[in-house]
């Protein structure tokens, strides 16, 4: 891998693989005709045979947490964008594991939701740092079947990644970076124009 950035590193493309998995990371192909989905990078925190549940990691709002939640005076960090689904419910990823009850493992130290009032004690203490969680509008759904059928239609690379990225809030050009740093065809996906009238 040639990084042009640091943090790049912590990208693994696995350009053979089509198995759909929570942990993997969806990385959409610059055509992709669903514009909400156009250019993302999204983490799959369930999949199952019923669907699938994921975050985008590279959509921030021009929100912050303390603006747009109560009771969250101290979190400076921005809101992001999970997905088109349920806009208006909030979810969190986080690495704080059994600290906080109802949380549900996804892969390696990443859990997913639990109790929020747990969240905000906690916050309000200063024992959560801004590396520890992740806070997302939304979410990105897919029925049964329908991740499947969108990868063999090539609208997603899958890839894996170090935690660390998956609550790193500075994602918000990653997916033409992302790209650039492979040394195989998905490199040439970065300098694609977002309509193919641009060539």
């Amino acid at each position: 891998m040639n990084s042009l950035d640091p943090e790049l590193d912590f990208f693994t493309i696995l350009p053979e693989d089509k198995i759909p998995e929570k942990g993997k990371i969806l990385i959409s192909e610059p055509f992709l005709p669903d514009t909400f989905f156009n250019r993302t990078i999204v983490y799959l925190a369930d999949h199952t045979s019923d669907g699938s549940v994921g975050f985008i990691l590279n959509k921030k709002l021009d929100i912050k947490v303390c603006d747009a939640i109560s009771g969250f005076d101290k979190w400076k960090e921005y809101l992001c964008m999970g997905g088109p689904v349920a806009p208006d419910t909030l979810h969190y990823l986080h690495k704080l594991g059994d600290q906080i009850p109802k949380s549900v493992w996804v892969n390696e130290n990443i859990f997913w939701g639990g109790d929020i009032d747990f969240i905000r004690d906690m916050i309000e203490n200063n024992k959560i740092t801004k590396s520890q969680i992740r806070f997302f509008l939304g979410y990105s759904g897919w029925s049964a079947g329908q991740l499947e059928r969108e990868l063999k239609e090539n609208s997603w690379v899958i890839a894996k990644t170090k935690t660390d990225i998956v609550l790193n809030n500075k994602v918000d050009n990653t997916w033409k970076k992302v790209l650039k740093s492979f040394n195989n065809k998905y490199r040439m996906w970065a300098d694609f124009p977002e309509s193919p009238d641009m060539n």
